[in-house]
């Protein structure tokens, strides 16, 4: 028997499509576009084969033409939120931090536009090797090359800027849907915060004197 190192990974991307002669009526875009509504409308624990297949008017069965299971449906989902954002262009030596700031704030757009993303993001069994997110990396490697980094180093240099802005914007989007499923806005929950907050800190001056200067302003 082969040993697990040595059989392929499995994912969509790596697993051949049935050939267009034996594609049924039903598309894969059109199962990932009604995947993805369901997605933003009602999140991910809504998310089911059988719930899909119903917005669809098709059976279950029908779906796994094209996915193998939830977890392919979801790489392919992902993929299709990363196709949202704009691929950078490699600029000059004098503009990158511009284009990458850019690039940054389109992946966190997409996040927050859709916040079931955070949970699903760094799960292990969403590839990296969906088209729109190969064609994103490959431009951010540009970008990063252009800068003057060596090839050897941009590589690294794009997974940890990728890494914050994904970190940074799942953490936001979980706090925004904790907020919604609450009920309450930023500010009704601050306002319920500080106090608890301003006590627990009375013994630490460096956190008081932060509080202090946040407490009268707006959340963001």
């Amino acid at each position: 028997m082969p040993s697990d190192a040595k059989r392929p990974i499995q994912s969509v991307w790596t697993r051949p499509q049935r050939p267009r002669r034996e594609q049924p009526a039903l598309s894969r875009d059109q199962i990932v576009s009604a995947a993805l509504e369901l997605l933003d409308a009602e999140g991910i624990d809504a998310l089911s084969m059988r719930k899909l297949g119903s917005r669809l008017n098709a059976g279950a069965t029908s779906l796994y033409t094209h996915v193998a299971d939830k977890g392919e449906l979801i790489e392919l989902v992902v993929d299709e939120v990363y196709g949202e954002i704009e691929v950078p262009e490699a600029a000059d030596p004098d503009h990158w931090r511009e284009v990458a700031t850019r690039c940054a704030q389109g992946l966190r757009s997409a996040i927050l536009a859709h916040s079931w993303m955070a949970s699903v993001i760094g799960g292990a069994w969403v590839t990296q090797l969906g088209p729109n997110l190969m064609r994103l990396t490959e431009s951010m490697l540009a970008v990063f090359e252009k800068a003057g980094l060596p090839a050897a180093e941009a590589d690294p240099a794009v997974s940890a800027f990728t890494a914050y802005v994904i970190g940074m914007a799942t953490s936001e989007a979980a706090w925004l849907t904790t907020l919604a499923r609450g009920g309450v806005s930023e500010r009704e929950w601050a306002e319920q915060l500080w106090p608890a907050a301003e006590d627990a800190a009375r013994d630490h001056p460096k956190l008081r004197e932060q509080y202090a200067g946040l407490r009268d302003k707006d959340p963001r």
